[in-house]
């Protein structure tokens, strides 16, 4: 299925009014409040595309392009759109503020327990997570660059009291998101015999190579990375002594939430900086979740409109430090061995939660995409890393048939369950379903596609993510409520249990969220062909020589009619010319067309002398 990102969203966003706006008010339904995530979420799905893509912005309603009115029709008129946004986003601030004016990240109902015996204190409900701080900081970013323009097009009094509001909540929540950040952020040291140890040895290892020999390509492989760490962050004495034993394993990353004792960050703003209840054990799924948020930090819109105060301009360095330090570390371990890489050994095998799964190869391959996105990657890295998104595909089942009793359906639902360590200091232990395996893919590929230029590789990326795309489109909802979102996955796998939420915001926001990648993808240049290049040079000089002689040929009668012609015809020759570098392909199509016309040219000469 072919991505059409304006069309998709436009339906995307005609869905989401219909289900999100009552009389052109914003309406959270039922469990709107109860979860930072999903309220998060649930609007980024608006404002996300609207700060993103310039015919999709809401706040100038003087520019409001009239097919965006039209599926938003159910959130208002043009005037009344933006000022319904401003609101609903003073209300997500307001709901996720605590009474001593904190803000707050609760998990929610995204929470489970892992004991069906015993449902989840109302405390445990209340604990941050990491997924809510990354969510954080790029709805803050996109609600602070959309306030900058409509605070601008607006007069209304009371939006504009709003607006003071909410700005200084959002710069508030963006600071605590921050902060939150830091503190979860985790280095695990363990010994080489340790059970963590050994399963990190195995995996590195491939089976080809001992555990002597791992540790020894470890300390060389790492060892400029380890002290970089030693010497950039403070993480306990005990860490700091294990790091700086180079026959000590480690892993970095960032854990489900604030790491229990991890000190306090030192900034002038009162933001209230809760006790942590994570083991210090980093997360593949919070790790990509982290690095995902960290970036916005440092893309061009924040910088360009300077959106951080220099208190958050601070701590976005020390996010950055850690953000590069994550993707160096996993990106190595993903490629440890050149000749097989541990991450082409799929399932991948967590260390720290002891669990295994194709969702953990695609959050290896995550990072991974994220590190060939920082540096410049090579041709070799890009098509080694699309052959294992084609297999994740293949093996997740959705580009292959699913087998009667198929245990991989389970990947998709009910999805994958993650122990939250710590959580039984407070409770029942808790869990978090990762169920969006598709949509994750779909986002990587997509990723994946816009670095490369390679026209091999990106001609594979681009037909897997139109095959997930398909796949993912049939899995929206068809009838009641949330028709046209996300996520009926008996659409797919109609052996799969019954949801008890037909709605996902989580896998909508993230479809929607690819719809923005790909518009970008769509408007980089296309990839040059070199030989399509020399085969347009080839056109283009025979072109010119051929028009050279034609226009040195005595003039019919007609003549006005042939000079317009040859005017033409040098008019798309010069525009071939200026296209070959960019786009050979087109520059060849307007060569060909020159070439017909010329040839045209020639054969009524030829019959005018011989009718003469």
């Amino acid at each position: 299925m072919q991505i059409k990102p304006r069309q998709h969203l436009l339906d995307i966003w005609q869905a989401i009014a219909r289900q999100s706006f009552d009389g052109g008010e914003w309406d959270w339904g039922k469990r709107g409040g109860q979860s930072s995530v999903a309220d998060a979420e649930r609007l980024l799905c608006l404002l996300y595309p609207a700060t993103e893509i310039p015919a999709f912005r809401l706040d100038d309603p003087d520019t409001t392009q009239d097919d965006v009115q039209k599926v938003l029709k159910k959130a208002g008129g043009r005037l009344d759109i933006p000022a319904n946004l401003v609101t609903a986003a003073a209300q997500f601030m307001r709901a996720h503020t605590a009474e001593n004016k904190s803000p707050t990240f609760a998990g929610g109902y995204y929470f489970v327990s892992a004991d069906d015996g015993h449902d989840l204190s109302e405390q445990q409900r209340q604990v941050g997570v990491v997924e809510s701080y990354s969510l954080s900081i790029t709805l803050c970013l996109a609600i602070l660059g959309f306030l900058k323009v409509y605070e601008t097009k607006t007069r209304r009094s009371d939006i504009l009291e709003t607006i003071q509001e909410l700005r200084a909540a959002t710069s508030r929540r963006l600071t605590a998101a921050m902060v939150c950040l830091l503190r979860s952020f985790t280095v695990n040291v363990f010994d080489v015999d340790s059970s963590q140890g050994s399963t990190l040895c195995e995996l590195l290892g491939q089976g080809r190579l001992s555990p002597r020999h791992v540790v020894h390509n470890f300390q060389r492989r790492f060892r400029a990375l380890r002290a970089a760490i030693v010497e950039s962050m403070s993480l306990g004495v005990d860490v700091e002594e294990g790091l700086k034993d180079e026959n000590q394993l480690f892993e970095c990353g960032w854990a489900w939430s604030l790491v229990k004792d991890a000190p306090e960050v030192e900034i002038e703003e009162q933001i209230g900086q809760p006790d942590g209840v994570a083991n210090p054990v980093p997360y593949l799924y919070f790790t990509v979740v982290a690095l995902d948020g960290i970036q916005d930090l440092f893309s061009d819109r924040t910088l360009t409109l300077g959106l951080l105060t220099p208190e958050q301009q601070r701590l976005a360095e020390a996010l950055r430090l850690r953000w590069e330090i994550t993707q160096q570390y996993w990106s190595g371990i993903a490629r440890f061995d050149s000749d097989r890489w541990p991450l082409e050994d799929i399932p991948w095998r967590t260390t720290g939660q002891k669990l295994e799964s194709e969702y953990f190869s695609l959050s290896i391959a995550a990072i991974l995409v994220h590190d060939l996105m920082r540096r410049r990657a090579t041709d070799d890295d890009l098509t080694r890393t699309v052959s294992v998104m084609e297999r994740l595909a293949e093996r997740g089942r959705i580009t292959s048939r699913l087998m009667r009793d198929d245990p991989m359906v389970r990947l998709h639902n009910p999805g994958i369950r993650l122990p939250l360590q710590g959580s039984e200091r407070i409770g029942p232990p808790m869990q978090w379903i990762m169920n969006d395996f598709s949509a994750q893919l779909l986002k990587r590929t997509i990723q994946l596609g816009t670095l490369s230029r390679n026209l091999t590789a990106h001609d594979r990326l681009l037909r897997l993510a139109e095959d997930i795309f398909g796949h993912m489109w049939r899995r929206r909802i068809r009838d009641g409520e949330g028709i046209g979102l996300w996520d009926n996955v008996h659409a797919a796998y109609p052996e799969s249990p019954t949801l008890e939420s037909p709605i996902s915001w989580s896998i909508t926001e993230r479809v929607t969220e690819v719809m923005v990648q790909v518009h970008e993808m769509y408007r980089q240049p296309p990839i040059r062909s070199a030989e399509l290049a020399e085969v347009a040079r080839a056109l283009l000089s025979e072109s010119a020589h051929i028009l050279g002689n034609e226009q040195m040929e005595p003039a019919p009668s007609a003549e006005g009619r042939r000079g317009m012609e040859l005017r033409s015809i040098e008019i798309k020759l010069s525009r071939a010319r200026r296209l070959v570098d960019e786009k050979p392909g087109t520059a060849c199509a307007l060569t060909l067309d020159v070439l017909g016309e010329l040839d045209a040219l020639a054969r009524a000469r030829e019959a005018a002398t011989q009718g003469a």
